[in-house]
């Protein structure tokens, strides 16, 4: 016998086990044993195996790599952690719906807390109301309706709602905000600011008349074009628009719908202003001519009798200056100032100028300027200086009298300002009126005439020189002629004064020594009396009068001709 080994063949083996992700899985008893075996695998299956391919035997029609990982671990985790997806789906949707609760829970809560108040975020008229009871926002919404702002869209300005004509029913207006929220908006007042309408009422008269009253505050002035002075050269500069109000617009909106005014301002229906002039090119030679130097204002006080000069360089007050219409010119076009430009330059000014005593007529002021920047002579221009009233503590030993002959204001005056106060003790403080009280305008600041009280003179001065010195006649001590600050109020020729019988030649009157009186007091020549007797010709020098200024015949006929109404008179002790 042949001794021989079988070798198996290596192509001829079965394959071992490998691990398929698509194949199905088969669970054997732990008792059986596997008696099948394998099928032998063609060379290029194997290879096709080995190089991760199903082959045509396998149950997927399409190629697919072959999982190697073992059974026993590819299947197994695969079932805990599909449980545990499960439970971690579960656990997000619980956490939302106890929160959900939560929030529920906590709003009723907030809610219930509410239940006889107004929500926290409600306001009506820009008055806020929450946590309040009807009552209560009642009360506080009479006590703050007392102001409203009125708005151009971009300034306010505050104002009292009835003087204007709108009233608030407040109770009707609490029960409408007590509503949000009970019964009316839902939860929105918890977290967002509502603001309830109030309920009004508008008197269309009143406020058709207070808005025309407010509009010169409100509305702005539409600027023709005009010049500049810019690197020291003129140029034209453009128009501007203006601003009115709509007041019938403005009335009939708040009409319509009082919600406009839920948060306590009112808007109202602005206009725009067009300017007349849009060019003024052709005016740039003209200002050039006239912006070749400052202009000097003069600043008169008729008080003191001094004056100062404001100036202003060419870049400042060339921005004042307009084009005006004006058909008589060649080109149709004049120059003139703003007036509201030059307002603003005098309020300046006199801020940083005056005493709190002192302030001006700025309508008047500004009026004056442009009047001499219109006629070519803007150095002409003169503002007046009004004064205010000033307040005095009594001293031992004063009298009303007393006190009234130190302020040159007569008596009668003060009692007056002070409520008809017929005696003063020490401490006691008095209302005195501004000492410019009986000064009316047209003041000419180089006339001025002084009657000295003491020294019974008077002088009369012209562009700061004295011209005459005159003897005169004052008051006596029962009828006194009283110190102040005066003017020639008007003239006659020969005026009679029937409490004394009295024909006053050339009489100039200068004042009232009694408030509402119908007879003043001032200059006159010798008065006759009786048809012909001529009175105190030889008491020239001495208090002789009953209040008024008594110079000869002749010095009272060049008095007469030179002083015309308004020059200033001051009367010193």
């Amino acid at each position: 016998m042949n001794d021989y080994r079988t070798v198996p063949n290596p192509a001829l083996q079965p394959d071992k086990p490998k691990q398929n992700a698509q194949a199905p899985r088969i669970n054997l008893p732990q008792n059986t044993a596997q008696t099948r075996q394998a099928r032998p695998v063609a060379p290029s299956q194997r290879a096709a195996k080995q190089a991760g391919y199903a082959t045509p035997h396998s149950r997927s029609a399409h190629p697919r790599p072959i999982n190697t990982k073992p059974a026993a671990l590819k299947h197994r985790p695969a079932k805990k952690k599909k449980r545990l997806s499960g439970w971690l789906l579960l656990l997000p949707v619980g956490l939302v719906g106890m929160f959900g609760i939560v929030v529920i829970a906590g709003l009723l809560l907030f809610q219930m807390s509410f239940a006889n108040t107004i929500l926290p975020r409600v306001s009506a008229g820009g008055v806020a109301l929450g946590g309040m009871t009807e009552t209560e926002a009642t009360n506080a919404l009479n006590a703050a309706w007392n102001t409203i702002l009125l708005s151009d869209g971009e300034a306010t300005w505050s104002v009292n709602p009835s003087t204007i004509g709108i009233t608030l029913d407040a109770s009707a207006t609490a029960e409408r905000a007590f509503a949000q929220g009970h019964g009316e908006g839902g939860l929105t007042a918890f977290f967002n600011d509502v603001d309830i309408t109030p309920v009004l009422s508008v008197n269309s008269a009143t406020m058709n008349t207070e808005l025309a009253n407010l509009a010169s505050t409100i509305e702005t002035s539409a600027r023709n074009a005009g010049v500049a002075f810019v690197d020291g050269e003129v140029q034209a500069t453009p128009p501007e628009d203006g601003t009115m109000i709509d007041i019938q617009a403005t009335i009939s909106a708040l009409q319509a719908d009082a919600s406009i005014l839920a948060d306590g301002v009112l808007e109202l229906t602005m206009l725009p202003v067009s300017p007349a002039v849009t060019d003024a090119s052709a005016l740039v030679a003209e200002a050039e001519s006239l912006l070749g130097s400052p202009i000097e204002i003069r600043v008169f006080d008729p008080v003191t009798g001094d004056s100062v000069y404001w100036s202003a360089q060419p870049d400042v007050w060339a921005n004042w200056l307009t084009a005006t219409s004006d058909p008589s010119s060649a080109i149709g076009l004049s120059l003139s100032a703003d007036a509201d430009s030059v307002r603003s330059y005098l309020t300046t000014q006199a801020t940083n100028s005056f005493d709190s005593t002192r302030t001006l007529d700025f309508d008047t002021a500004s009026a004056s300027v442009q009047s001499a920047i219109e006629a070519g002579t803007p150095n002409s221009a003169i503002v007046t200086v009004k004064h205010t009233d000033r307040t005095h503590t009594v001293q031992s030993g004063e009298t009303i009298t007393s006190i009234a002959w130190d302020y040159g204001i007569p008596y009668l005056y003060i009692v007056q300002a002070n409520g008809g106060v017929e005696s003063v003790s020490v401490g006691q403080q008095l209302t005195i009126p501004p000492a410019d009280m009986f000064l009316e305008g047209n003041n000419n600041p180089d006339k001025r005439i002084i009657v000295s009280i003491s020294e019974q003179r008077t002088y009369v001065y012209e562009n700061g020189e004295l011209i005459y010195n005159w003897l005169s006649s004052t008051g006596i001590s029962d009828s006194p002629t009283w110190t102040g600050i005066y003017q020639i109020q008007s003239r006659e020729l020969n005026a009679y004064a029937g409490n004394w019988n009295l024909y006053m030649p050339n009489f100039m009157a200068v004042y009232q020594p009694v408030p509402g009186a119908g007879f003043t007091n001032g200059f006159h020549g010798f008065p006759t009396r009786g048809g012909g007797q001529l009175l105190w010709e030889n008491s020239l020098g001495t208090r002789v009068t009953y209040g008024c200024i008594l110079l000869s015949n002749t010095n009272i006929a060049i008095l007469y001709e030179w002083a015309e109404d308004g020059v200033i008179v001051e009367i010193r002790p």
